[in-house]
């Protein structure tokens, strides 16, 4: 999976704290050995995503931003075709995040997607 840079660009990114914690306190969460997927519909009709990765799961700040590295291309191959518009996601990185081979993490998201009930299947899916 390779995202195009059109597929980037519908894509918003969440940056604003209040956001996180409303997204956070009103959305789904859903829970994958990779990753913990939070979703909340949104009125912009926008996709938008956030990232997030907590000292609890690494001091080593060169270890949290490549797991928010690998976070983002999986967001952006995942997210850019097969996300609902119009809902705000949330990727929260797990210490596996780290280590998982990149597909495995793909099909964590798509999992996450699946359960909380914001996938949209695409036409090569069918």
């Amino acid at each position: 999976m390779h995202t195009s840079k059109a597929q980037l660009k519908r894509i918003d990114v969440i940056r604003t704290r209040a956001d996180f914690l409303t997204i956070q306190g009103k959305g789904r969460k859903w829970v994958s050995r990779g990753l913990i997927l939070q979703v909340k519909s949104n009125d912009t009709g926008t996709l938008r995503v956030g990232f997030t990765v907590s000292k609890k799961i690494s001091k080593s700040a060169v270890v949290r931003n490549r797991i928010k590295r690998r976070l983002r291309a999986v967001a952006a191959d995942v997210l850019s075709i097969s996300a609902k518009r119009g809902v705000d996601y949330i990727l929260v990185g797990r210490v596996e995040t780290a280590t998982k081979p990149y597909e495995t993490l793909c099909h964590d998201l798509i999992w996450c997607l699946k359960k909380t009930g914001f996938y949209e299947a695409t036409e090569a899916e069918d």
